[in-house]
């Protein structure tokens, strides 16, 4: 049965989670669904989905209606909430009249849950709830005291909006086991509303090159050599994506190992920083900046590289991991959240203790000293991310996830 959905999601710039929601967006709108996108305002050097979204038409024609929440905002601000709940939401929602809320993100999935929650229509009926966790909003407690103290306290804020709206709330989506299991160990909402949906991808773009997007190819255009060993990123320049850590880890190979080149696939309100880290290094020339590419690029940026590095410091399951291996491309990555369900140490590929600079700087090194075995590794994770983590795959999983939230909420 068609349903309506609204989909409300902080901020649609280019991100994994934002992808996760447009995928799905297209997915259900190609099932023949009423879809909606809510989201706040985009701005910054992130990049944007907007247009992928608003451009959509389904094979008849159907198009994802597109809302924008002008108080909607990452931060927390009491005004700015305020009117994000009482009016842009309840009004939406009123307006539209949706079967399913799904919420995605933290801010989204606390005011979109309770808001959806106390919605009825006419017949005193509220639409079936449900929220997707693509990653922690808690941080590690690190630094100095005041540092920790500092994080202690906004972590406890967090813990308690998560529970206020896991009690608002059907169904609760994690695209990682790790997930669930720190949420239900802060005590966040009840066991059996958690079930892990793994985030889906355009998994084909990956496994097949186009024409053109081959790896000599690819490596030709953005001026590599043959012979260079290609360290790659697909992340925005920003806080927790561990580009730091990579110019901490590879400095001194990088001066004796002239081969060594890192592409940083990504832009970000940290770029201009981390750039000229680098220069103050000497190794600005060893970076390759191709900046935001489009979603379509990707996996042929990820074709020139050797290794997929991402020392990110927090995740849900990091789509570049499972990306990386369909491209045949080995991931070396923190163990932090889901990561290492998709990158399985010395299984397929390396997975590095959180914040070990000289574990990273290993890792990496050894993935250049060894290119049958880092190939290897890359082609035992390439079967089960195909089948793990296809888009189509995820639509499926969230239609019986709809259907049991719908019947709950009646």
């Amino acid at each position: 049965m068609p349903l309506t959905i609204l989909h409300i999601s902080t901020r649609l710039i280019l991100g994994g989670s934002q992808e996760n929601t447009v995928l799905s967006c297209e997915g259900q709108a190609e099932r023949g669904h009423d879809v909606h996108l809510a989201y706040g305002p985009i701005f910054g050097p992130e990049g944007s989905l907007y247009e992928r979204a608003a451009g959509f038409r389904s094979s008849s024609g159907a198009r994802i209606g597109m809302h924008e929440l002008p108080n909607l905002v990452r931060e927390i601000n009491p005004v700015k909430d305020h009117f994000c709940f009482h009016r842009d939401l309840k009004n939406l929602i009123r307006e539209i009249n949706p079967d399913i809320v799904h919420t995605h993100s933290s801010k989204a999935g606390v005011l979109g849950r309770w808001a959806a929650w106390v919605a009825r229509d006419a017949d005193g009926e509220r639409p079936g709830v449900v929220h997707t966790i693509h990653g922690p909003p808690f941080m590690p407690v690190e630094g100095g005291a005041l540092a920790r103290a500092k994080t202690r306290l906004k972590n406890g804020l967090y813990t308690a909006a998560e529970k206020f709206a896991a009690k608002r709330c059907d169904l609760i989506v994690s695209v990682a086991d790790a997930m669930t299991e720190q949420f239900c160990a802060r005590g966040i909402g009840r066991d059996e509303q958690y079930l892990t949906v793994r985030s889906g991808m355009e998994t084909e773009h990956f496994l097949h090159a186009r024409e053109g997007e081959d790896r000599a190819s690819v490596r030709a255009e953005l001026g590599l050599d043959d012979g260079a060993f290609v360290i790659g990123t697909v992340a925005r320049l920003a806080e927790h994506k561990g580009h730091d850590d990579i110019l901490s880890a590879m400095e001194e190979p990088m001066r004796t190992d002239p081969s060594i080149v890192l592409l940083w696939v990504g832009d970000g309100w940290w770029r201009d920083r981390l750039l000229a880290r680098a220069e103050s290094m000497g190794l600005r020339d060893r970076i390759v900046t191709p900046g935001l590419v489009p979603q379509e690029r990707v996996p042929a940026m990820m074709r020139a590289m050797d290794v997929l590095c991402h020392p990110s410091s927090r995740e849900g399951l990091p789509r570049t991991v499972p990306q990386a291996l369909l491209a045949g491309v080995c991931p070396v990555a923190y163990d932090v959240d889901g990561t290492g369900e998709a990158c399985r140490e010395m299984e397929t590929g390396r997975l590095v203790s959180h914040g070990d600079v000289e574990g990273l700087r290993e890792a990496l090194l050894w993935a250049r000293d060894n290119p049958r075995d880092r190939l290897g590794l890359a082609m035992a994770g390439q079967g089960w991310c195909a089948a793990e983590f296809s888009h189509t795959a995820m639509v499926d999983h969230l239609e019986r996830v709809y259907a049991d939230a719908v019947g709950a909420a009646r």
